[in-house]
């Protein structure tokens, strides 16, 4: 039963999955009163309980207390309605790359009770309209240096009333900035309901379609007082850094929402390269990590050659599976535990960890704090200890897929679906397998071999083609793409390239294939359908 809602833009609510398909929500350790607004409680509050000169973000050069960073999201939030029109309820797109600019604008439209889509910089024209379209979003805050791909659908797009640039190097030097600079540092945040939603994460899913998550302003803290308090045991002299873009809720949760909310310290990065993290990590003392066990490995070469990281405490990996190797190589460099765990975009953060006083290599862990897990087989029926089957998941977050009949592929008998193959150990503990589906994870990034595919096929010299993921040391997967030419083309080492630089062209770069084979025919049913696990077999043989 949903609680009172403040959005008079009705559409999210409107949108959300049946009652009968949603998963059972298991609450009992997480209360929260019934009107919460998650950025209120991220600023506002933690000004009133004393933070107010603790830093709360640093990025671009510049620190910014808890006070200063109130002072700035209550301007902006004065600046989108009053400038703005933006109503309780709106949908409003943010596209940056990691700065403090971007989590001041994301607490704004949040404080004025819009619910927010974050989006990647990465990201081109085709998915951008994807995913206004499916949102209806309303309003876009961009990055004035990231303009282009928006302003190229801005005219054909039917949604998008407003395209508002801010400085994202925080130099107040873009409209929305300079307009919010003459506007009053008080405000009161809309009354949201915690069952409003506040944030819609998008996700490609295997056929490309995207797929939009739906998050309540309850479900952003309890990711907090679950796991980053429960695992983490964040604490106010905390510094956090990492990779993952504020884009992924994986992103927002590690290195916005679980500082901000005890009073510790974010570092953000525009290009966390590992180099950098190294660079941000010694120069700030910083306390707590989440990147890819790939960037762990440079670190560790890092501290062999003299580097000083023994001011981290929590190094939490993600994005891919941790390998032994590098978990062993960590814990006798530094004495303490690499955790590992695993989450998804549906269920917001991490829902199964690895946990300081209880670790084991080449183990996912055990379920955080109010989550249920069982491995099934096909009919759900729970597996023996041992035995590799589906992972479900149940617990106070869950999966809502806005207006998407994959619901019910996500969500079955009150459980959620996830799409790993794991296998529980007498002891209780969880390893992860496999993916069930088809969806390549490079670099900690998720790939939807058909979108490939499909931007493959829209080049002239591409007859027919099929995606798949190929193993790699450094990146986990790759993108491998096998390829039938039309008969005016020829293979070639120059063509490689031009197909490369094409998909780079039209959707997200990190998609493009970097392993590029080109084939005289690919292996079929008869009925038509491409035998993708042939390629594979016969790409490890190669």
């Amino acid at each position: 039963m949903l609680g009172p809602s403040a959005h008079i833009d009705t559409f999210s609510r409107d949108n959300l999955p049946e009652e009968s398909m949603l998963p059972d929500f298991l609450l009992d350790k997480y209360n929260y009163p019934s009107f919460l607004n998650v950025a209120e409680e991220l600023t506002d509050v933690m000004v009133e309980k004393g933070f107010g000169d603790h830093i709360a973000l640093i990025g671009n050069g510049r620190r910014r207390t808890y006070k200063e960073l109130m002072d700035w999201t209550n301007r902006l939030a004065n600046t989108l309605v009053d400038n703005y029109d933006v109503k309780p309820g709106n949908r409003i797109l943010i596209r940056s790359a990691n700065n403090p600019a971007m989590v001041a604008c994301w607490l704004a439209a949040t404080k004025v009770g819009a619910v927010v889509v974050n989006s990647m910089p990465m990201l081109r024209s085709s998915e951008l309209d994807k995913i206004i379209n499916k949102a209806k979003i309303t309003h876009a805050l961009c990055d004035s240096r990231l303009l282009h791909e928006l302003e190229n659908l801005i005219e054909s797009n039917n949604y998008i009333k407003y395209l508002i640039p801010f400085d994202g190097t925080a130099n107040h030097s873009s409209e929305l900035d300079e307009v919010a600079l003459e506007k009053a540092v008080k405000f009161e945040p809309i009354k949201t309901g915690r069952d409003d939603v506040a944030l819609l994460g998008f996700t490609s899913g295997t056929t490309g379609e995207p797929k939009a998550t739906m998050h309540f302003h309850r479900d952003l803290l309890i990711i907090a007082d679950g796991y980053a308090k429960e695992v983490l045991k964040v604490n106010d002299s905390d510094i956090f850094v990492g990779s993952p873009p504020l884009a992924f809720t994986f992103g927002l949760g590690g290195l916005a929402i679980f500082p901000l909310r005890f009073g510790a310290t974010a570092t953000l990065l525009e290009d966390a390269s590992p180099p950098n993290m190294i660079e941000i990590i010694q120069k700030y003392k910083a306390t707590v990590c989440f990147t890819a066990p790939t960037a762990y490995n440079i670190m560790l070469q890092a501290m062999d050659d003299g580097v000083d990281l023994s001011s981290l405490r929590a190094a939490v990996s993600a994005g891919e599976t941790l390998p032994a190797p590098i978990y062993k190589k960590w814990l006798k460099k530094t004495g303490k535990p690499m955790l590992d765990g695993i989450g998804a975009t549906e269920l917001l953060h991490i829902f199964i960890s690895n946990f300081f006083d209880d670790h084991k290599e080449s183990c996912t862990g055990k379920p955080v704090m109010g989550y249920e897990a069982k491995i099934v087989d096909n009919s759900m029926q729970e597996l023996e200890r041992g035995k590799v089957g589906r992972l479900a998941i149940k617990g106070p977050t869950g999966c809502r897929y806005l207006s998407d009949k994959r619901q019910s592929e996500y969500v079955i008998d009150g459980w959620n679906i996830t799409g790993d193959s794991f296998y529980q150990d007498k002891e209780g503990y969880f390893h992860f397998a496999a993916r069930n589906d088809d969806m390549i994870i490079s670099s900690g990034y998720n790939i939807a071999g058909p979108e490939v595919e499909e931007a493959l096929l829209s080049h002239p010299a591409v007859f027919e083609c099929a995606v798949i993921g190929f193993p790699d040391d450094d990146r986990g997967s790759i993108v491998q793409a096998h390829i039938v030419l039309n008969k005016s083309f020829n293979e070639s080492k120059k063509l490689i390239k031009i197909l490369q630089e094409y998909i780079k062209s039209i959707i997200a770069p990190y998609k493009y294939p970097r392993s590029i084979i080109f084939v005289k025919s690919l292996p079929k049913t008869k009925t038509g359908k491409i035998q993708r696990f042939l390629l594979r077999k016969n790409s490890m043989k190669d």
